[in-house]
């Protein structure tokens, strides 16, 4: 957790199978001056356990904001958007797309399944810290978030 701002921490739901791309993004939200908790899933079907506390995340807090990864196993990204917006309970958490994929067709099925943006990873770890820093800044100071 970032200890350096005082007050409730966010809770952010990273969504990502490569153990490599979630390690960087949980050091670049690191470098961040928000309290956050981090809780980290491998796959679409715990993305969806976690966020319905379903199992071992009977006691998952609610997300503040969701890191959605869209290649990933069990149940893919664009599957795990799909039924977090059309579930009454979930549809108002902010979900930024986070993936390697350049596709137009991708990019537009995203934002039909009313992801609230899609982020494109870099290959440059300069730049991932800056885009995780530019969504924490955006989604966790600018927006103001329901409650």
């Amino acid at each position: 957790m970032n200890t350096e701002d005082k007050g409730e921490p966010f809770d952010i739901l990273l969504v990502e199978d490569n153990p490599g791309d979630a390690k960087l993004a949980l050091e670049a939200l690191k470098v961040g001056r928000l309290r956050y908790e981090a809780h980290v899933v491998e796959d679409g079907k715990q993305a969806i356990s976690f966020l319905r506390r379903e199992g071992e995340y009977a006691d998952a807090p609610r997300p503040d904001i969701i890191l959605l990864d869209f290649n990933l196993p069990k149940k893919d990204g664009q599957q795990v958007l799909a039924e977090i917006k059309e579930d009454e309970n979930l549809k108002c958490i902010p979900v930024v797309v986070f993936t390697v994929s350049k596709a137009d067709e991708e990019i537009l099925r995203a934002y039909d399944l009313r992801a609230n943006c899609y982020i494109t990873k870099p290959a440059d770890i300069e730049q991932l810290f800056k885009i995780v820093r530019s969504i924490e800044d955006f989604w966790l100071t600018i927006v103001k978030l329901p409650a």
